[in-house]
């Protein structure tokens, strides 16, 4: 099979497309025939030797795929061949770069028939993170404000519908255009911030009246950290789930205490390994998207082999949407 792999780390030149054996699946697994490949900045991180936990080389990245089942494992229950599924492969050993791969026949999710491969495999890892960011860990509440960064982004883009389908009282979007702005409009933000522009917290806190907000949703690091954590309200919760610029920020954790304010950290695979956390979640996200709750923006499809090109246009952060390869 054909599949991308890098044997270093370095940047997008590393990425080489080439031939793979067939992968072979244990008892408890399947294999996927994919149709549709999601690109995060997971991928990018990985390829960078920058990601949160280690990567084994050689590697082939790519944890989100959706797809047919062509093969079954003999302990596999309640999957057929030619299921159409969507999943999140094991972060360790992802193989989604590729033309085929297996999977963990318990983590599969039904892609109803009238939504596309490329629009469900939109979901998995950013659906999810947007929806536990907001539910599990920032334990949003109905009527609160609520701050998405990167608004017009792959998790931004999700986060914004989810938070008003949770309740929230007002959802603040920044982004770094006015073009990505009116996309986070469209979606249903309240209030507009542009984040390259200088005081763009205190923009946050005026249009709070001075509260700041219940939960802000934060990937950038260094100096976008530290602002938002300025204007925060009292009880509010800073989620964090990347650091895009690789800044790290320094944290003073007394600070957080006269206001009872709360740094969490997310990281989805930690949501993967609670079977029934994953896969109800999932679950509810399919059906709002199914009928047309959940809208999902697809900023892109592109051939496998173009896979060090979609690296290069997603950190080029002129993207909008969710980009996707396909075999």
């Amino acid at each position: 099979m054909k599949a991308i792999q890098f044997e270093q780390y370095g940047g997008p030149e590393v990425l080489k497309y080439i031939d793979l054996d067939d992968p072979k699946p244990r008892d408890f697994e399947v294999v996927i025939k994919i149709e549709a490949i999601g690109v995060n900045y997971a991928d990018t991180a990985r390829r960078e030797g920058q990601y949160v936990v280690d990567t084994p080389l050689p590697y082939v990245p790519g944890s989100e795929v959706a797809g047919t089942v062509i093969e079954v494992g003999k302990d596999v229950k309640g999957v057929s061949v030619g299921s159409r599924v969507v999943t999140l492969l094991s972060s360790r050993k992802a193989t989604g770069y590729a033309e085929y791969t297996v999977a963990d026949g318990r983590a599969l999710i039904p892609v109803p028939d009238n939504v596309e491969f490329s629009t469900a495999v939109a979901l998995p890892l950013q659906g999810l993170s947007a929806f536990h960011i907001l539910k599990t860990m920032g334990r949003l509440e109905k009527g609160e404000t609520v701050l998405i960064h990167a608004a017009a982004g792959g998790v931004g883009t999700l986060a914004v519908q989810l938070a008003k389908l949770f309740g929230a009282g007002k959802v603040i979007a920044t982004a770094s255009t006015d073009e990505k702005l009116a996309l986070a409009k469209d979606l249903g933000a309240d209030v507009l911030i542009n984040y390259t522009k200088e005081g763009w917290e205190k923009e946050v806190l005026k249009k709070t009246n001075g509260i700041g907000a219940d939960v802000a949703l934060e990937m950038a690091g260094g100096d976008v950290f530290r602002k938002t954590l300025d204007c925060l309200a009292p009880f509010g919760r800073l989620v964090i789930y990347g650091v895009a610029s690789g800044e790290q920020a320094r944290l003073y954790p007394s600070s957080l205490m006269a206001e009872n304010k709360s740094v969490i950290g997310f990281f989805l695979p930690g949501i993967m390994k609670k079977q029934e956390l994953y896969s109800s979640s999932l679950k509810e996200l399919l059906t709002y998207v199914n009928d047309g709750t959940l809208i999902l923006k697809i900023g892109g499809v592109f051939p496998l082999e173009k896979a060090a090109d979609v690296h290069r246009l997603l950190q080029s952060r002129k993207t909008q949407g969710k980009l996707v390869l396909v075999p």
